[in-house]
């Protein structure tokens, strides 16, 4: 409970902050999926996120939202995640940028599932030379269905060309008494198509997302190899 009070506090706290606080960077995107390998579930589903993260003068926050559509039995989930990253101390030096207190929400909503957990930890921007970013972050789990957990997140954004972006995340969870041990590796290979159709350069990306998920949502032996096309659009 003092886990659930303290990662909700944070990040309504960043929320009420936000509007005096000064904003240095945002963006806004959609992006369309079809995979057909996915796996706990229906194995065809269409994906639609909504995402947003911007920077401000006392952190950042990231926060998105899918709506996976079933295209064999006609369901629907609905899953998302609200961060918010309070930068404890800058320090611009050639590892680190600065390190964070990281607070994150994640909930769900579908016919198997329904549920709302709290994540809270400590992370660091990295300093990684032609990287866009990348930052690494330690989380204490609260899950509402389970027993608590720790998780460890790696996220990166490496442009390959002036057209070509590659970035991705890794989630490593370690196990509990009713969960295995795993990790999530999904990372997306995108070109900026729009510059060629009289789109604004680095808004609108066609391209591939990959996921590897062992033990998918603690499932032991349940792996998840699933390629999804992809479009993307910055606004």
């Amino acid at each position: 409970m003092k886990l659930i009070n303290a990662s909700t506090a944070t990040i309504l706290c960043c929320l009420s902050i936000n509007a005096s606080a000064k904003q240095l960077w945002s963006d806004m995107s959609a992006t369309l999926m079809k995979g057909t390998q996915y796996e706990v579930g229906d194995t065809d589903k269409t994906v639609f996120t909504l995402e947003h993260a911007s920077g401000h003068s006392w952190g950042s926050i990231f926060t998105f939202v899918d709506r996976l559509s079933h295209n064999n039995d006609n369901q629907h989930e609905l899953y998302g995640e609200l961060g918010a990253n309070i930068t404890l101390k800058e320090l611009n030096n050639s590892v680190f940028k600065d390190v964070y207190l990281a607070t994150q929400w994640e909930f769900n909503s579908d016919n198997l599932a329904q549920f709302d957990n709290y994540l809270v930890g400590v992370g660091a921007n990295l300093s990684i030379p032609k990287f866009n970013f990348a930052n690494i972050t330690y989380y204490r789990r609260n899950n509402e269905l389970g027993e608590n957990n720790n998780q460890l997140t790696f996220v990166w954004s490496l442009p390959v060309s002036k057209s070509v972006v590659y970035d991705g995340f890794i989630d490593l969870v370690d196990s509990t008494n009713t969960v295995a041990s795993g990790y999530n590796f999904t990372s997306q290979i995108k070109y900026d198509v729009g510059q060629h159709i009289g789109i604004e350069k680095n808004k609108f990306y066609a391209g591939v997302e990959y996921v590897y998920w062992k033990n998918k949502f603690g499932i032991d032996g349940v792996t998840e190899k699933n390629p999804n096309i992809m479009v993307k659009w910055h606004f």
